[in-house]
């Protein structure tokens, strides 16, 4: 019996070595993508929760690009909010990507992230399909 192949993939991130994680893992056919916050290209955070939405989206299209899939390829996302009523600007945001992919998705309140300006924090799986 084979050994399947895991695949780490990297945004350069210097948390990445510190914390030991990686943007994406691939393994087989599935990808599974840490929790990404919105954070743009020189880490500064939107003020609204439905623009780091958007950002953190776009975050992790990019990595799920390094591993050769696409938004269509997402089975299901986890948004993690630390205020749930802006809970439908979040869900807009999200629908915007994936309003006909329809992936499963749970959105759920946690007391705060790492650092007070983040708002959001997803985390998706995928699976490249013949």
């Amino acid at each position: 019996m084979g050994t399947i192949k895991r695949e780490n993939i990297s945004t350069g991130s210097k948390w990445e070595p510190i914390l030991g994680y990686s943007r994406a893992v691939k393994v087989g056919n599935t990808i599974f993508v840490a929790g990404t916050t919105g954070a743009d290209a020189e880490g500064k955070f939107a003020a609204d929760a439905g623009a780091q939405t958007r950002q953190a989206l776009q975050n992790i299209l990019a990595g799920l690009a390094k591993a050769g899939a696409t938004a269509e390829n997402v089975v299901r996302t986890r948004i993690f909010v630390t205020d749930i009523s802006q809970w439908e600007a979040i869900g807009r945001a999200h629908g915007e990507i994936f309003g006909e992919i329809r992936p499963a998705m749970a959105m759920v309140e946690v007391s705060k992230l790492i650092d007070p300006a983040m708002q959001v924090e997803i985390e998706a799986d995928a699976m490249i399909t013949d």
